[in-house]
């Protein structure tokens, strides 16, 4: 599921048939309107976009000011957050990756490929690990809830 779905959903109250309906209507049209979720929307929400050339600058300078080396999602954000206090809008901005998750794009701007992590530099050789379930609820339930850290006792 989407983040924007998931917004949907909390900002209709948790009108889980009127998402469901606006999601088929998203697959079988391509296109579903807000409704009265619109004026929420726009209470909430702001837009703006950032070009390529905008998102290197964002990275260096955020990189110079502040030692820190954004990723190119964040960057985004810091072009739009710089948009924002224009407005007089306050702004936080949250880190929404690593720089490792773009390497081409950020050897490209930085003139360095990024490393991963030293939690993760050992994410590519090691063994892969998953199970196969049959494509059923209560498969899946029966197959988590053991291995779950946190359960409520009315699951499985």
């Amino acid at each position: 599921s989407s983040n924007f779905e998931r917004y949907l959903f909390e900002a209709s109250g948790r009108d889980a048939a009127l998402i469901r309906a606006q999601m088929a209507s998203l697959a079988q049209s391509k296109r579903f309107g807000l409704g009265d979720l619109q004026s929420k929307l726009q209470v909430d929400f702001a837009a703006c976009s950032a070009r390529e050339q905008q998102i290197a600058v964002a990275i260096q300078s955020f990189r110079a000011a502040c030692g820190y080396t954004a990723d190119p999602h964040t960057a985004c954000g810091l072009v739009g957050a710089a948009a924002a206090r224009e407005r007089g809008v306050p702004t936080v901005i949250l880190a929404t990756a690593s720089p490792a998750k773009f390497p081409d794009a950020m050897e490209h701007i930085t003139g360095a490929r990024p490393l991963l992590p030293p939690r993760l530099s050992h994410l590519m050789t090691d063994f892969e690990r998953f199970d196969v379930l049959p494509n059923d609820l209560k498969s899946v339930q029966l197959f988590i809830s053991p291995r779950a850290r946190a359960r409520k006792a009315d699951t499985p």
